[in-house]
């Protein structure tokens, strides 16, 4: 047996989605067209008071499945809903650490100040051969260092930075608890997706002003920035 980690995009769902809430994730998927792409889908039902009978989840899983997105799963739900979740075949998950789509500003913090978790200790994942369709490399606490390319339909997901010395064709996400110090470095920018700290860019919204180029992206003003190295 061995333990795999994978990407799950949390969807928010508020209230009973009916023709309005389609529409408004047609336009996302219109922006955004790589981003859904084979990507497993968890409903997050923290706001959606009343998503509680197996008819109306069935209906909701019936309009994201036409729209080529696969739900396995929900969060935040109540017991409720979680039961009308079981009927129609997801499972329940506890609430975990996810990139918000549409990114949420920051919680005002506590009145009471918790004490400060130790710090992990970085680890870094080298990579010494190329990564091809279908694997991902997932490191936890530190940085991803591929030292040949990325094809497309690969995955890289780091804690921190990720340093590709090579084609990047696939997915590279930085930053993936939050870090918004963390960036992605790359010889050969042909990505179908970049992402840090949950803001991302399709290959659509990179254009080809970096295409086959060396470069990098990190955050800056609350927005995903890419520039070539020099």
């Amino acid at each position: 047996m061995r333990g795999r980690f994978l990407t799950a995009v949390a969807l928010p769902v508020g209230g009973r989605p009916g023709a309005d809430y389609l529409a408004a994730l047609d336009d996302l998927l219109r922006q955004s067209p790589g981003f859904f792409s084979d990507a497993p889908l968890i409903l997050d039902l923290a706001e959606a008071e009343g998503l509680d009978a197996q008819e109306d989840v069935a209906e909701l899983l019936r309009g994201l499945r036409t729209r080529g997105m696969i739900p396995f799963a929900v969060q935040n739900a109540t017991d409720r809903q979680k039961a009308a979740a079981a009927k129609a075949g997801l499972t329940a998950l506890q609430g975990g650490r996810d990139a918000a789509l549409p990114r949420k500003p920051a919680e005002a913090a506590a009145a009471a100040p918790e004490p400060e978790p130790e710090a992990p200790v970085s680890t870094t994942v080298l990579v010494t051969e190329p990564v091809r369709s279908g694997q991902r490399i997932y490191a936890e606490r530190g940085d991803v260092v591929v030292v040949g390319s990325v094809s497309s339909g690969a995955e890289i997901i780091a804690h921190g930075n990720v340093h590709i010395y090579g084609r990047l064709r696939g997915r590279a996400l930085a930053g993936v608890h939050g870090d918004e110090t963390a960036r992605i470095f790359c010889q050969s920018l042909e990505a179908e997706l970049i992402a840090i700290a949950g803001l991302y860019k399709t290959s659509e919204e990179m254009g080809d002003a970096f295409a086959q180029q060396p470069v990098q992206a990190f955050l800056e003003d609350d927005a995903l920035r890419i520039v070539g190295l020099k």
